[in-house]
């Protein structure tokens, strides 16, 4: 437990060194932004892995599947970018308004009109040469299950002329076991996610960076969505893992 809570304090402390530093924004270097993401994932205790290809400069859409609010500093530490999240993020303590002030786009999954206009604003920002990170399941999985992904923000890609790069997550225990620890799903709620991630020992956060795939190889959203899933689906590791996890989460992860 002491050792839960002066994580969870480290973890407080460089959120609140970023909300101090969002006043200066884009004049923060970007290997400052990615090395402040790993700083907050090992100070929850958890060692990252960046593994495969080099995200390129210019105009991108990152998208990976989504098992964890882990998946936001991780992905940042692959290349920060922009953010589309659910709308109630914007209320989670502290990290909500960290997001709201660092240009999340907030996406209302309940009102499928205001969709188009987010797609637009999103085409937008790839087309100027911005980065955007996107979890197209549309919501949190534990890592083992998985979802489908969701096309809406290909069809940004495709509007913009980017092109899209995969990123495969996976959570583990030591080096080969998967772990569904840090998974947020079901009823959980963010404070007790947190906690169980500060309390887990040796948690590895592995992100492998797959090939882009380019503009024009893919005709329609469906397709590009199809290219873009395949690859990040192959999670490896030691099957054995889940049965090894608590009975907590055999409600919302098939095994």
């Amino acid at each position: 437990m002491p050792r839960a809570v002066l994580r969870l304090t480290a973890v407080a402390a460089l959120l609140l060194a970023g909300i101090a530093l969002l006043p200066v924004g884009g004049r923060v270097p970007a290997a400052l932004v990615r090395r402040w993401c790993r700083w907050i994932m090992r100070a929850a205790g958890v060692r990252v892995r960046v593994t495969g290809a080099a995200a390129p400069a210019g105009g991108l859409l990152l998208v990976a599947p989504h098992v964890s609010w882990l998946d936001i500093p991780l992905l940042a530490a692959v290349r920060p970018a922009r953010m589309v999240a659910k709308t109630e993020v914007r209320h989670w303590p502290v990290a909500g308004a960290l997001a709201a002030r660092g240009g999340v786009l907030f996406i209302e999954r309940d009102r499928l009109r205001a969709l188009p206009d987010t797609v637009a604003r999103m085409a937008r920002l790839l087309a100027g040469g911005a980065a955007v990170t996107a979890f197209p399941e549309g919501s949190t999985w534990c890592g083992r299950a998985r979802g489908t992904y969701r096309r809406a923000v290909f069809q940004a890609a495709l509007d913009a002329g980017v092109p899209v790069q995969p990123v495969r997550i996976r959570y583990l225990t030591g080096e080969r076991a998967l772990s569904t620890t840090p998974a947020f799903v079901g009823e959980d709620t963010l404070l007790a996610s947190l906690w169980r991630v500060a309390s887990a020992r040796g948690l590895v956060a592995e992100a492998h960076v797959l090939p882009v795939i380019a503009p024009g190889t893919h005709a329609d959203r469906r397709a590009l969505a199809r290219a873009a899933q395949g690859p990040a689906r192959t999670t490896g590791g030691d099957r054995r893992a889940g049965h090894r996890e608590t009975a907590h989460w055999k409600s919302t992860c098939v095994l």
